[in-house]
């Protein structure tokens, strides 16, 4: 017997073996067992995710021979010729090349007859935005009035190029893409069926590289079982795809750490002649540093999953969470925009190259042959500034946090702090109860070495939330500009030339559109 691929052999047959779209299989089981079976159904959805597998489901449930279900027996001589794609009353439509109008009349020709066999005659149309505009115009008017012996089913990727008037007429589905322990555990369960040895790194990584589409990972397991001579073995599925692995990710990260520009042309090289897929390269980083951001906003969090997680808790520690952002949108930018650029290596070397580039001022510069300078401080040495905010005194918030080596978040939320009282050890603070939300852990934490370093000794910050306005940097920009802003717009107002114009020509000075000079 010839050999069957997997996404055809472990193809769902009934509604309990599909995996995911919950939300579909609850609404279609609820209509078939309640006699509540729309004329015209619309699935939507990415590839491989199940839309022509639910299709058939349903059309077996119409025709079973035991009557109509949503638990079809799967033995009559219906189920066995659905099962097998030769049952004459499911009629099976690929839109993409039958997008003519004649096409779509032919079709429609056998309507109105009844069924040969079956209860019902279903129409499964794939990719139903192929049609053209006549083609649908055609099928407009048996949607409308359909027979009752007739049921469409029709199934696309881009339901946007879909007329109203027939997304009006049919029951709408979402397909979902599937989540990668989805695919994994149908994927282990396969493995275990068919007898072949797998590590469990190598199924999570065929998972993942589905990228939600479960016959795609079907197919990759195929490849995946033909690539290692029977057996799955990570190196050698990793191999295969050309993935990237945590450990490059790992010195890309230290790269950007270090501003080293030779380091992460160099690691690009490497992957280069290792034949890895370089345009997976910005989807890793960008998992990492979502990865990232979501330890320093949430430190007791951990996922079980990623054998990478004690790396990235390293590098954690090290890069502040301003930077972390500024990466991760650049690496989605950087891989949306891969297919405009000369070759992807070029591409990934340019994006990496941008991280650099647009590093906030006060981060260390890209490593040259030559060490340079440091910047010159015009703040007070630290001495003079622990002096003036001696225990007793009342030192100027407003001009020592400008001081302060700040930037981002943690500069922004210093900003909208009042001082209540400063200790020689310990500082209290006011929080706008509407901005508490800036104050996670790891800005506090910034705030808290700035000052620290700036005053010359460790201080510890005790903050509390309270109700606006207090008398922070920030409210205090804001009322001056809304100070000004009412001067310039009262100058305006009172200006001999433009009260002239106002007045021969009927003018009218638009609000807010007054700014005052800076």
């Amino acid at each position: 017997m010839s050999y069957q691929v997997l996404a055809r052999k472990w193809r769902p047959r009934t509604f309990s073996e599909l995996v995911g779209q919950e939300h579909v299989v609850q609404a279609l089981v609820n209509g078939l067992d309640q006699d509540r079976v729309h004329h015209a159904f619309l699935l939507t959805g990415t590839r491989g995710v199940g839309k022509t597998t639910i299709a058939r489901i349903l059309a077996k449930s119409l025709n079973c021979e035991t009557g109509v279900s949503s638990t079809p027996c799967g033995e009559c001589g219906s189920c066995v010729d659905l099962d097998e794609g030769r049952f004459v009353d499911m009629l099976e439509i690929d839109a993409a090349s039958k997008t003519k109008v004649d096409d779509t009349r032919e079709m429609l020709e056998g309507v109105q007859y009844t069924p040969t066999r079956g209860r019902y005659k279903v129409y499964i149309i794939d990719e139903v935005h192929m049609l053209s505009g006549h083609s649908f115009n055609a099928l407009l008017k048996t949607l409308e009035e359909p027979p009752p012996h007739v049921k469409f089913v029709l199934a696309t990727t881009d339901p946007q190029k879909l007329p109203i008037t027939i997304l009006s007429r049919c029951l709408r589905f979402n397909l979902t893409r599937l989540l990668p322990d989805q695919i994994g555990g149908q994927l282990e369960k396969i493995l275990q069926s068919e007898s072949v040895t797998a590590e469990a790194p190598a199924i999570k990584r065929i998972a993942r590289a589905a990228d939600g589409s479960m016959r795609d990972g079907l197919s990759l397991l195929d490849q995946a079982i033909a690539f290692g001579g029977g057996s799955l073995k990570d190196a050698e599925v990793a191999t295969m795809l050309g993935s990237i692995d945590h450990v490059h990710i790992a010195a890309i990260i230290d790269g950007l750490l270090e501003a080293d520009a030779n380091a992460l042309l160099t690691i690009v090289n490497d992957l280069s002649l290792q034949s890895r897929n370089l345009e997976t390269v910005l989807d890793e980083l960008a998992e990492a540093m979502h990865r990232i951001a979501m330890i320093q906003a949430a430190p007791d969090f951990r996922d079980p999953e990623r054998a990478d997680w004690d790396s990235l808790l390293e590098r954690a520690d090290k890069i502040t969470p301003e930077d972390a952002q500024l990466y991760y949108q650049i690496a989605i930018t950087g891989r949306r925009d891969l297919g405009l650029a000369p070759d992807p290596r070029s591409g990934l070397e340019m994006t990496l190259l941008r991280m650099l580039a647009f590093r906030p001022s006060g981060a260390a510069p890209p490593s040259t042959s030559a060490p340079q300078p440091a910047p010159a401080r015009t703040a007070a040495p630290a001495d003079e500034v622990a002096a003036a905010v001696s225990p007793g005194t009342s030192p100027d918030w407003s001009s020592l946090q400008a001081s302060l080596d700040l930037s981002g978040a943690a500069r922004e939320f210093a900003r909208n702090l009042q001082l209540e009282n400063a200790g020689r050890e310990r500082w209290k603070f006011l929080v706008p109860d509407t901005l508490q939300h800036l104050g996670s852990n790891s800005v506090v934490q910034s705030l808290q070495s700035a000052l620290s370093d700036r005053l010359g000794h460790a201080v510890k910050l005790d903050l509390h939330t309270a109700s606006e306005p207090l008398q922070s940097v920030a409210a205090a920009v804001q009322k001056d500009e809304i100070s000004r802003a009412s001067d310039a717009e009262r100058a305006i107002n009172e200006d001999p030339t433009v009260t002239q114009i106002r007045e021969k020509f009927d003018a009218k000075i638009v609000p807010d559109s007054v700014q005052p000079l800076q």
